[in-house]
Order: structure tokens, then C-alpha cells, then sequence
């Protein structure tokens, strides 16, 4: 009965990974719909690319629209903590907005996150809500500290939240607008926080140290 155990957990770990490799690989093959053809792909064009059939795509997600999310929130948690290159999350307020403004120049470092994020833009509420993901604890744990404004925080979240989706789209759709001038937007938007006008500047003109790129994304 032990020998018959063991080789049941061996036979149950064996299809968790088998499971885990299919469901990644189908995520990762999301990803290259996202940057070749964007959100309304449909779900044929998404069996396609993954080599599998629609069916075995339904057998890991619900619908497309789940494993989109899951592919761009995936890509989006990979490129932070790239982003972050070894500084723990929430540190200063600095560190955090270097995050933001290295979003500007994906398009250097991230060519097929850049690609993802032009097409998704087209949805701003998507961007939104992974930006709020991404910040909100972080930007609580500033406001305790008194580097950010805490009161009626979720109104200052939302706006800021608005504020870096609209610039996202001025640089990487419409591309009317610069890293630059992207960071003076930024500086503005930092104003949501009530960070002093002067303090904003001086965050968005220090010099951003970008890590090497392990994997592209």
C-alpha cells in the first residue's frame, strides 16, 4: 500500500506540472495575441497561436477575457519587479515613481510589453485597474508615512490611476507626447497626492538605472 501511495503522488505531481507547463505556455502565447492583435482577438485566433484546440483553452480559462487578464497581469508583475531591480517595493516614493516613468521607454527596454500595452490601451478601464493593482498598497504604505496624502485616498487613488493611464496612452498610442514631457505629466499628476510642486520635479528629473534585461518581454 506505501509502494501504491508514493507512485500515486509521484503520477499526481507529474500531471500538476504537466498542467502548470500547458497553462503556461497558453498564457504566454496570449501574450503574443496581445501584442500582435490586441483584446479583441478571438478565441480561434488564440487556439492558433497556442497550437492547442478552443477546447483545451476552456479547459484552463473560463473565457478569453480571463485569460487575457492573466496574461497582461502576468507580463505587468514580471516588468515591475524588473523594474524595482532589487529595491524593495514601497521603499520611497522616488523608487515607486521610477517605476511609472520607466513605462515611458518600454518601447526601448520591453518591445513586446510595449506592444501589449499599446494594444490594451485601447481599453483604458484594463490599464486602470492593473495600475491600481500594482500601486494601491504601495501608495497606503507611502501615506502612512506621510509621503503621500491619506485622506480620501481612494478618490486621490482613482485620479491618479486616470491620470497615468491617460499619459500611457499620449506616449505609446497617440505618441504625442515624449518621455519628457511624459514625466512632467507625471509631475503634475503627483499633485493628486499633494506632493509639493517642488518635490514632484526633483523626483521626475532624477536619473532612472534601468537592470539588465534577463528575458524579453
Amino acid at each position: 500500500m506505501a509502494v501504491q501511495k508514493v507512485a500515486e503522488k509521484a503520477s499526481g505531481g507529474r500531471q500538476a506540472a504537466y498542467t502548470a507547463r500547458n497553462r503556461a505556455a497558453i498564457v504566454r502565447s496570449a501574450q503574443r495575441v496581445l501584442a500582435d492583435i490586441g483584446p479583441f482577438a478571438t478565441i480561434e485566433q488564440l487556439a492558433e497561436s497556442s497550437q492547442v484546440s478552443p477546447t483545451t483553452i476552456y479547459k484552463y480559462f473560463k473565457n478569453k477575457d480571463l485569460l487575457f487578464s492573466e496574461a497582461l497581469n502576468q507580463i505587468w508583475i514580471e516588468w515591475v519587479e524588473w523594474s524595482y531591480n532589487g529595491v524593495p517595493e514601497g521603499e520611497s516614493l522616488e523608487a515607486v515613481i521610477d517605476v511609472a516613468r520607466k513605462l515611458f521607454w518600454i518601447k526601448d527596454t520591453h518591445p513586446l510589453f510595449a506592444k501589449i500595452l499599446r494594444n490594451t490601451l485601447s481599453n483604458p478601464d484594463f490599464v486602470i485597474r492593473a495600475v491600481r493593482g500594482s500601486a494601491e498598497k504601495i501608495f497606503k504604505q507611502l501615506a502612512k508615512k506621510g509621503e503621500l496624502a491619506s485622506d480620501n485616498f481612494e478618490i486621490r487613488i482613482n485620479l491618479y490611476s486616470s491620470a497615468l493611464a491617460g499619459i500611457l496612452i499620449a506616449v505609446h498610442v497617440n505618441e504625442e507626447m515624449s518621455p519628457t514631457k511624459a514625466d512632467q505629466a507625471l509631475a503634475i499628476a503627483m499633485r493628486i497626492f499633494d506632493v509639493p510642486e517642488s518635490k514632484a520635479k526633483k523626483i521626475v528629473s532624477r536619473k532612472l538605472v534601468f537592470a539588465p534585461i534577463n528575458k524579453p518581454l
